[in-house]
């Protein structure tokens, strides 16, 4: 399970949380010069979107053969791209290609307010993926008129019409995902994993009545669209020769040349049957090759690809296709290798009801590595911790990996701060800790959050996995989950003893004020006024810390304090709040352990929906002043090989992007393999 998105970072402090050598045809894209001792990770900013760049450090430190398995990786993950697109909305790709048209050849005047919000707006859609915001999915609406529109259209001999052109100013299919407990959450979503007239109800029978092996089940549904055909619910399988199957045969490709040069005999079992998968679609496959891929750890190249993370299904049962690409950090890792050795003392000492603890946690691994290419899901917006894969008996039997992507940390945390801090932090001496501690706190909170976290706790015998018994409820429960797990030991003196930390104490301090500042005051920056809180980290980032302030009111643990109209949260009793994350975490394991739905669906309702509306407007008054805008991303190194006269391989260059809509262009003229309906 991944995620772990950076969410105002420069105000709460803090990080959270998957053929030819080349194409002749590519056509060259222009490169910014970038001096690596004086590195400019500014790239763009619109909207409410920074766009950044990372570096791939270590890069000359892998030899040739290890330098083309990170090239091919990165390449069959570009292929993909146009699933994504097509995934989250089924006229995305239609509209990409106008709207890129229409920027590539309009000769009209573009001083004009009209032009500007034109490519604002297209750099919007660029950045999510199509026409649904990345993280709110609210669709995005464009700052200009259809009118306006129209005459884009007819100068360039650009076609849109029907439901694709109105779609774009109209309120239809308004939430790419809608999880509102009054909705048909699969209807009422305009993500592209179920037939326009499929309904909640469809889907719930047609899944409930797959049998599977109780021990090893697939991931029902994982890897299809489902659809009516003649008014019978059907699956539409994503591969080679199915839907999709163009651009999954050109990834099948560059996985072949992959295989070939693999580091080592389990890496390319792994590559062989994430190759058959694709040619086949078969789950029983997805599922050997997630063990395969989860025992291949030896090599300093590693990699993510496929349909992965379900969180874009209000259902939870679709993966989004994602890709990244990743090179070993060698010192960090080395470091919290120490964290994952003592996974099962955590465990132990946990909090946890004895009968939902594990005896035995497995073959949890910790890495911090860096990212060499990404996409589909991954991309531009990112996460900076991933653990997988997500089959619970896979988990349980074999263990999973979890990384941490340093390159990306770095660039997030060299890119400038904006001020939010010191305007949203209640006084001076949790400015400081933030300052001192805040990075560190970062960093463990995730390693503790993927390896700790996920990996900890056991399902009762007989008990449906959480998708079947939490429903909508499962993404947002389990990332509370492993976020709480990470906060109990951010304040134990454990970590100082591992060497860790200098300053426990300080350390969690920093910690948990990030935290509760982020989840009941920061985050309200990424909605507009008057919205419920629909993405599932979010909602677990206020249920947590409401639940928790709610818990601690009353014994003086958290104050609300009021200052000038300003509204701040302020901890008293840090050992006390620790108890509380302690109690939640042990009340969130006992809901996914028993499969209680109706108790869910009660804490997140009660506390990780609604918005204090007068907070709210608040909030948005005092962020204005601030112009970094709240979401950032990346553009992608560019790994370019250099053929030698016999046309093979003999060295590459890695080059910036000068610019984020050059990438974005590049990426539609060489890895556009969908039509614009499939």
């Amino acid at each position: 399970m991944k995620n772990t998105f950076i969410i105002a970072a420069a105000m709460s402090g803090f990080l959270f949380f998957s053929c030819a050598e080349e194409k002749k045809d590519k056509p060259e894209q222009e490169v910014a010069e970038v001096k690596t001792d004086d590195f400019n990770y500014q790239v763009d900013t619109f909207g409410d979107i920074k766009v950044l760049r990372y570096q791939i450090p270590g890069w000359e430190d892998l030899s040739l053969k290890e330098q083309k398995l990170v090239y091919y990786l990165t390449q069959a993950g570009l292929e993909g791209r146009d699933i994504m697109w097509d995934q989250n909305y089924r006229h995305n790709l239609k509209i990409r290609k106008a709207l890129e048209n229409i920027y590539t050849s309009y000769e009209g005047d573009k001083t004009t307010d009209d032009w500007k919000n034109f490519e604002t707006y297209l750099k919007r859609v660029w950045f999510s993926n199509g026409i649904h915001h990345h993280y709110s999915t609210a669709k995005m609406k464009p700052d200009f008129s259809k009118e306006y529109f129209q005459t884009l259209l007819d100068n360039t001999n650009t076609e849109l019409t029907g439901e694709a052109l109105e779609v774009l100013f109209n309120d239809k299919d308004a939430k790419k995902v809608n999880l509102s407990k009054e909705a048909d959450i699969v209807k009422e979503s305009a993500i592209n994993f179920y037939g326009p007239d499929v309904t909640t109800a469809d889907v719930e029978k047609y899944y409930g009545a797959m049998n599977v092996d109780e021990n090893e089940p697939i991931e029902v549904g994982l890897n299809t669209k489902l659809v009516k055909e003649n008014g019978k619910l059907v699956e539409k399988t994503w591969k080679s020769g199915g839907m999709y199957g163009a651009a999954i045969d050109r990834i099948i490709e560059w996985l072949e040349k992959a295989k070939g040069v693999a580091e080592d005999e389990n890496q390319a079992k792994a590559l062989g049957l994430l190759i058959e998968y694709y040619k086949t679609g078969n789950l029983d496959t997805w599922d050997d090759y997630a063990v395969a891929w989860v025992n291949s750890t030896e090599g300093d190249i590693d990699w993510i690809n496929g349909f992965i993370e379900v969180y874009n299904d209000p259902k939870g049962y679709k993966g989004s296709y994602e890709n990244i690409v990743q090179i070993k950090d060698f010192d960090m890792s080395k470091k919290m290798a120490v964290l994952s050795k003592e996974a099962q003392w955590f465990e132990d000492n946990s909090p946890l009801m004895k009968e939902h603890k594990k005896d035995s946690v497995k073959g949890v691994s910790y890495k911090t590595v860096i990212v060499a290419g990404e996409a589909g899901d991954a991309s531009p917006s990112t996460p900076i911790g991933v653990n997988l894969p997500n089959n619970n008996w896979i988990r349980q039997a074999h263990g999973s990996k979890s990384v941490s992507l340093g390159n990306i940390i770095n660039a997030y945390n060299n890119a400038g701060g904006s001020g939010r801090l010191q305007e949203f932090a209640h006084d001076e001496e949790e400015i400081e800790l933030e300052e001192k501690y805040g990075k560190n706190a970062d960093k463990l909170h995730t390693a503790l959050h993927e390896v700790v976290g996920h990996a900890s706790g056991q399902i009762n015998p007989g008990v449906g996995t959480p998708k079947e018994t939490l429903k909508s409820y499962k993404s947002t429960i389990e990332e509370g989950r492993a976020d709480l797990f990470g906060l109990y030991y951010l304040m134990d003196p454990k970590l100082e003893e591992l060497g860790l930390v200098e300053d426990w104490e300080k350390t969690g301090k920093a910690a948990y004020d990030g935290y509760i500042r982020n989840g009941l005051v920061g985050q309200l920056v990424r909605l507009e006024l008057g919205d419920d809180v629909e993405e599932a980290h979010m909602r677990n980032r206020q249920w947590v810390s409401a639940w928790a302030f709610e818990r601690g009111q009353e014994e003086g643990v958290i104050e609300k304090v009021s200052r000038d109209g300003k509204t701040y949260y302020d901890i008293k009793d840090y050992s006390k709040l620790r108890e509380i994350f302690g109690e939640l975490l042990r009340e969130t394991q006992r809901i996914t352990s028993e499969g209680d739905y109706e108790a869910a669906k009660a804490l997140v309702e009660d506390y990780g929906v609604k918005v204090d509306q007068e907070l709210h407007r608040e909030v948005l008054d005092r962020n204005s002043q601030f112009k970094s805008p709240p979401y950032s991303g990346f553009v992608n190194p560019l790994i370019v090989p250099k053929m030698n006269d016999e046309g093979e391989i003999e060295s590459f260059t890695i080059e910036q992007p000068a610019s984020f809509e050059e990438q974005m262009l590049m990426y539609s003229e060489n890895y556009g393999n969908l039509p614009v309906e499939n």
